[in-house]
């Protein structure tokens, strides 16, 4: 069985910051040899480096290095000699990708502040619900709000029904995150519009590479967990996104 070689640190010493990435010439080459010997990793796009010989492969929200002649998959920072990291400033570009990609319409706006807030979230998770409350005191945010019920919490899937069938649907997160409808039955409303909706929820959390709550995107940048801090260093002086 192959390993994935993981490097904490990948530290290349590199005279002056080249230009960039590219999408590889021989991108399927590369991509039938990763498949082949590392099958369980799922790959998008795949880029060469400003290291000869290296390639990036980008899986969901991560960068992985694959080093073909040794059959290598590297996971760690591609660093300058200036101190610069290429793999952070990657990360940034393809978190603001994908924002750009996320269709606004389909999440529940609250708030009208010149901050946009990207929150994935679980109606029935503490520390949504605390991020939530957080985020309620703020002005300055615009939020889209994205549901992702953990099977952990076994209300979470019809809290965030009930939201989404009603006619006001901030005024009814609110509520929910909350607690006030906590071991309550709420209308679920059957909709066949909110099933698709709720599976879209869902789709877009995956293509975002989201797969925890909550989860927030701010300026190109994916904050996992209730992480004020970072949270609000990220709100500062942040330029609308719409």
């Amino acid at each position: 069985m192959k390993k994935i070689f993981c490097a904490v640190l990948l530290s290349v010493m590199i005279t002056a910051l080249l230009a960039g990435f590219c999408v590889a010439g021989d991108e399927e080459a590369i991509r039938k040899a990763v498949t082949k010997s590392y099958p369980n990793l799922n790959v998008g796009e795949i880029r060469t480096t400003a290291i000869q010989g290296l390639y990036e492969l980008e899986i969901g929200p991560n960068l992985l290095y694959f080093y073909p002649e040794k059959n290598l998959v590297v996971f760690g920072e591609i660093w300058t000699k200036e101190g610069k990291s290429l793999t952070a400033e990657r990360r940034e570009e393809l978190a603001a990708k994908k924002v750009k990609e996320i269709p606004l319409d389909k999440g529940i706006k609250i708030g009208s502040g010149d901050n946009v807030v990207i929150e994935f979230t679980d109606p029935d998770c503490p520390y949504c619900r605390k991020a939530s409350a957080y985020l309620q005191k703020r002005k300055d945010t615009t939020r889209y709000v994205y549901f992702l019920p953990l099977p952990m919490h076994r209300d979470a899937e019809n809290h965030a029904r009930y939201i989404l069938c009603s006619s006001d649907k901030a005024k009814a997160y609110e509520e929910v995150m909350s607690g006030k409808h906590d071991g309550q039955k709420v209308d679920t409303c059957n909709d066949e519009t909110v099933s698709a909706l709720m599976k879209e929820h869902r789709e877009l959390a995956a293509k975002a590479g989201v797969s925890a709550t909550p989860s927030f995107l701010i300026r190109g940048h994916v904050v996992t967990g209730l992480n004020i801090p970072e949270i609000e260093n990220f709100l500062k002086n942040q330029k609308n996104l719409n």
